[in-house]
């Protein structure tokens, strides 16, 4: 089965009431629906943008705005339900740093059904710039998901450089990776674009990337937006030659592509290479570690 897949390229703003900031991601998804998106998938930290609101002491400070962002969790979760339900598709919500108790947060992601039911996955591994605020704890628990087009997994940003994450989603049967992300350098979007290159290609599936674009200087996290969402696939035959199946341009708003994961099992049977299959020859013990030798 065939599915559409809208990646944001979401450049941040400034909405002064968090009615403006629910307004303005409505008016985005609307442009996914219209483009027959059947999943949406919106960027890291979105839900950080609904902080301009605050007073300037607050949007200004990290975690003083983490704290503000707490009792809007619900009215965030109801506002992307309600967008799902509206044009009949499934939504990866961004994600929302949620207080997880003592003072700490947890980078969520949300996957919303038309129907609004929800399933989430938290981010496993901190950036730098996470560590540092000394207030987010990473998740626990790695996820994959059964939906309509099939099982699926989400990979916070930097989790997609890690291919072990990947490989345990890909062989718990997930054929698709939905990727909402946030890079501040041209360094860290080139890291999290190799990243998904890398995974669709070792792991013969398809893997699709949200980001936050533009500057906000008001947010010290959302300061600069680097990144173009795409929406990658295996490198072989029946395949794009570079794996690319949709790129956003610079000014787009969006990347969307239709792709289909029962072509997969028929690539990984036919391909010119096997590599999700032959990814436990490098498991075998005399390959595992490498072997000092002198010359």
């Amino acid at each position: 089965m065939s599915v559409r897949i809208a990646c944001a390229q979401y450049a941040i703003g400034a909405p002064a009431r968090f009615a403006d900031f629910v307004d303005r991601v409505a008016a985005e998804v609307a442009v996914a629906a219209g483009q027959r998106a059947q999943i949406a998938i919106l960027p890291e930290y979105l839900a950080l943008e609904a902080a301009a609101a605050f007073e300037p002491s607050v949007r200004g400070d990290f975690a003083a705005s983490l704290r503000a962002l707490q009792p809007l969790h619900e009215d965030y979760l109801d506002a992307m339900r309600t967008l799902a339900r509206r044009h009949d598709l499934h939504l990866v919500a961004g994600s929302f740093l949620l207080d997880a108790g003592d003072g700490r947060y947890r980078n969520r992601s949300y996957l919303i059904a038309p129907d609004g039911r929800s399933v989430f996955q938290d981010k496993l591994t901190l950036t730098g710039f996470e560590k540092d605020t000394g207030i987010i704890e990473p998740g626990d628990r790695l996820k994959v998901f059964d939906t309509p087009f099939g099982r699926l997994g989400i990979a916070i940003c930097y989790d997609i450089e890690f291919p072990l994450y990947a490989r345990a989603q890909a062989e718990a049967g997930a054929r698709l990776l939905l990727v909402p992300s946030c890079t501040d350098t041209e360094a860290g979007a080139h890291r999290v674009r190799y990243g998904c290159q890398a995974r669709a290609m070792e792991n013969q599936l398809f893997v699709a990337c949200a980001v936050t674009a533009g500057e906000a200087a008001w947010s010290p996290a959302l300061d600069t937006n680097t990144g173009r969402a795409a929406i990658y696939g295996p490198v072989d035959r029946g395949f794009p030659d570079d794996g690319v199946q949709a790129r956003a341009g610079a000014r787009d708003g969006w990347a969307v592509a239709e792709i289909d994961p029962d072509a997969l099992e028929a690539l990984r049977r036919r391909g010119q290479v096997g590599i999700a299959a032959d990814w436990p020859a490098q498991q075998r013990p005399a390959v595992e570690r490498a072997s000092v030798e002198s010359l």
